[in-house]
Order: structure tokens, then sequence, then C-alpha cells
């Protein structure tokens, strides 16, 4: 075989229809397009979706909220959290063993709710400033 010897299948390629080629041929004159209308004329068509005047389905439906990628792989957790799982040192690790945090959780943040009586030691998280004069007022310490 070779590639001079290549031909498609019989029945694969259909000739197109010659337009405008006189009466006798079916499709002259008009060419079958009708007489006169928006779609007899050149260039003479609506865009996709346009519904006659007809307000667009596309703009009938509700629009839908956007969720940053920043969001799911973030998670707030409170110090009573933390407290009631009874953990010391505070990591991403200790978090995931305690189910706080799954694995797709990047990014954690510690917001101040509750008063602490025993010192912890936090690291590898974010946390806010009443949490840190919280941690660092029973003698823990947070960052690394």
């Amino acid at each position: 075989m070779k590639l001079n010897d290549l031909s498609p299948a019989v029945g694969a390629k259909k000739e197109g229809k010659r337009l405008g080629r006189g009466i006798g041929s079916g499709s002259g004159k008009t060419c079958g397009r009708g007489h006169k209308g928006q779609r007899a004329r050149a260039g003479g068509y609506h865009k996709v979706g346009f519904e006659g005047g007809q307000m667009p389905l596309q703009r009938r439906l509700p629009k839908f909220g956007f969720v940053s990628r920043d969001a799911k792989s973030t998670k707030s957790i409170g110090l009573s959290e933390i407290l009631a799982a009874n953990l010391i040192h505070v990591n991403k690790t200790t978090l995931r063993d305690a189910n706080l945090i799954n694995q797709s959780i990047k990014k954690v943040k510690i917001f101040f709710n509750k008063n602490i009586e025993h010192p912890i030691f936090i690291s590898e998280v974010c946390f806010t400033k009443g949490v840190k004069l919280a941690v660092e007022k029973v003698g823990g310490k947070v960052g690394d």
C-alpha cells in the first residue's frame, strides 16, 4: 500500500450541492433559500441563543456564586475546639490526628473564643492576636 493508492471508502464522501446553476438544476435562482426574509439575505441570521426578542434562557436562569479555591483549602478553628480535643502541641499534623481538619486543608487559622488554663504550644498554623495573648498569659508559646 502506498500513499497515492489511498482513497476513502465508497459512500464516505458526498458531493456538495451546486447552487445557482439554472432552473433545471432544481436549486437555481433562490438557491434553496426561499423568497425574501432574513434567512434569504447574505449574512442575515441571528446570534446563537437569540429567541426572537424574548428574554433568552441564559438570562432567565439565576446566576451562581463564586467559590474561591483558597476557601476550600482554608479552615478556621476556635480555641475551644483545641481545648476539647486536649491538644498540648498544636500543628497541622496533630489537628489532622484529632480529626479537626482533613487532608485537603492547607491553611489553618486559630481564633480566640475561650480562655485557657494550661499552656499549649502552637506552630505551623496562623492565629489571632487574642490567641497569642491567651496562650502567652498561661506560659504557652505561639509561632515557630
